[in-house]
């Protein structure tokens, strides 16, 4: 069985209204799918530096590293081969960059980019273990602005 492993962000960003996370619905799916930034670990690339990479590139937005949320784990089929992925998931904290501002040679992974809350991600991400990523930010932000008193 071939292995593949990737890397992805939950880029985070506070608005009026509270929190927001940046989901993105890939090419060639149907309305309502969102998913979380992610792609293959390039050649001498860290995980880390996947997960950014991959923010920018299918949101157009940029962020800082809060660390890692953890890895999901599943097999799929391609092309008649067995895969087995592993994803690792990191909290993304936004910086700078325009929601939906897609470099064009990255246009065509990205149907749509779009800020959800944060709050309704582990009901509205299509994928369970991406579901599952997004729920460990919301309890570690919860845990991080209890401990500093702030609500950031």
């Amino acid at each position: 069985m071939r292995r593949e492993f990737s890397a992805g962000g939950v880029l985070v960003r506070r608005l009026s209204g509270g929190r927001r996370v940046a989901a993105i619905r890939p090419a060639g799916k149907p309305q309502g799918v969102w998913a979380l930034p992610k792609g293959l670990i390039g050649p001498n690339e860290r995980p880390e530096e996947t997960a950014l990479r991959e923010v920018e590139e299918e949101t157009g937005a940029r962020g800082r590293l809060d660390g890692k949320l953890g890895d999901v784990r599943y097999v799929y089929t391609w092309a008649g081969e067995r895969v087995f992925k592993v994803v690792s998931f990191y909290l993304v904290r936004y910086s700078s960059g325009r929601l939906g501002d897609v470099p064009p040679e990255h246009a065509h992974e990205v149907a749509e980019a779009r800020w959800l809350p944060l709050e309704d991600a582990p009901r509205l991400l299509a994928y369970r273990g991406e579901r599952e990523m997004a729920e460990r930010a919301l309890e570690r932000l919860a845990r991080s602005s209890s401990a500093s008193g702030r609500s950031g």
